[in-house]
């Protein structure tokens, strides 16, 4: 046999080949295959959403509560109880002489969830969730042990006029200064996002 021809036998090219395909077809069906049996297929799929929301501050008079009104205006449809709040910076006051003074208030961890807010579902365009004065507490105290007045009865009465004299019902609410957070989590709380912030006018 000449050398020549020798190097120009291609006969034996094509199987070659058609085993190489078929042992790298066989790798990448198994890595995918074995990504979702091992649970990342999950993780690599709960992707964070896209979505926008607007905030609307109803500033009430001195004496009340200032209110937050958080509006889902357009983009993915979300679960509810995967979206959450966080504050920062709310000022609450009461009106038992001895303890009416400003401090820190913050979001109570059983009102901090859409869910908990507005109800379970999708939260979509138009969905929207209110933060009041019974949402948040003395970031001091036990977590969902009080009320934003400091008490026990897991009610707030803003300056009612039953209440009597000295009494640990709210002075006021203050938001201005705050800013919240809309967060979301994943299904398996592996992976969290901030959808949105708002900052008061003051802060």
């Amino acid at each position: 046999m000449e050398f020549t021809n020798l190097l120009g036998d291609d006969d034996a090219v094509s199987p070659v080949i058609g085993v190489i395909l078929m042992v790298a077809i066989t790798v990448i069906l198994a890595a995918v295959i074995g990504t979702f049996v091992l649970g990342l297929g999950d993780q690599v799929s709960d992707t964070s959403p896209q979505a926008s929301f607007t905030f609307d501050l109803t500033d009430n008079a001195p004496g009340t509560a200032d209110s937050l009104t958080i509006t889902h205006d357009g983009g993915d449809k979300i679960a509810a109880s995967q979206i959450s709040f966080a504050s920062t910076g709310a000022i609450g006051t009461d009106s038992n002489p001895q303890t009416g003074v400003p401090y820190d208030a913050k979001i109570r961890p059983d009102s901090d969830t859409w869910e908990e807010e507005a109800g379970s579902g999708d939260v979509s365009a138009g969905s929207a969730a209110t933060l009041a004065g019974d949402d948040f507490q003395q970031a001091s105290a036990a977590d969902n042990a009080n009320d934003l007045d400091g008490d026990s009865d897991q009610s707030v009465n803003v300056d009612s006029a039953d209440e009597p004299t000295g009494s640990k019902e709210i002075d006021s609410l203050q938001l201005n200064g705050a800013t919240i957070r809309v967060t979301w989590s994943s299904s398996n709380g592996g992976d969290t996002a901030t959808l949105g912030k708002w900052t008061g006018p003051d802060a």
